[in-house]
C-alpha cells in the first residue's frame, strides 16, 4: 500500500470514525490496568499492547496527513503557540496530535502500574493516580512520583 492509498483509506473511513476506534482502543488499555491486581503482568501487557497499536497508528496519520494535505501548512512549526496552532489546524492533524496524547499517557499508566508494587503505592491510590493520568497526563505522573518518593521515606 503506497502513502496516497493510505491516505486515501483514512479519509475513506473518515477522521470521526478513526478518533473514536482510537478512544475506544485506549480505553481498552486503561481498563486493563485498573485491573492491574489480578493479572498484573498481563494487564500490563495488555495496556501496551493497545500503547504499540495507538503508536502506529499515529504514524499513519501523520503520514497520511503530510500526504494528503500536500505537506506542512504555511505558518506550520513548533517554535511558537501559532505554528502549532496552524500545525495542528486540519481534522487529520488534530486526529494524529490526539492519537498522540493516547498512546504516550497510556504508556505512562503501564508504567505506573508496573512500578506500583515495587514502589509501595496501593492499588486504591493507583488508581486515582490512573485517572489523573488518563485525563490529565502530566498530573497523574506527577502525583505517581510524588506518591512514590513519599513512600520510599
Amino acid at each position: 500500500m503506497t502513502q496516497r492509498d493510505a491516505a486515501a483509506s483514512v479519509r475513506a473511513m473518515g477522521v470521526d470514525k478513526l478518533f473514536s476506534l482510537a478512544s475506544t482502543a485506549a480505553l481498552v488499555g486503561w481498563l486493563a490496568l485498573a485491573l492491574a491486581p489480578v493479572q498484573r503482568s498481563a494487564m500490563v501487557l495488555v495496556a501496551r499492547f493497545v500503547a504499540a497499536i495507538l503508536c502506529g497508528a499515529y504514524a499513519v496519520f501523520l503520514v497520511t496527513g503530510l500526504v494528503s494535505g500536500g505537506g506542512l501548512p504555511e505558518g506550520a512549526g513548533f517554535s511558537s503557540l501559532a505554528g502549532v496552532r496552524v500545525l495542528l489546524g486540519s481534522p487529520q492533524a488534530l486526529l494524529a496530535g490526539w492519537v498522540h496524547y493516547l498512546a504516550f499517557d497510556l504508556f505512562i499508566g503501564s508504567w505506573e502500574a508496573e512500578n506500583a508494587p515495587a514502589s509501595g503505592v496501593r492499588h486504591a491510590l493507583l488508581l486515582v493516580c490512573l485517572a489523573l493520568t488518563l485525563f490529565a497526563g502530566p498530573v497523574g505522573l506527577l502525583l505517581f512520583l510524588v506518591i512514590k518518593a513519599v513512600r520510599r521515606k
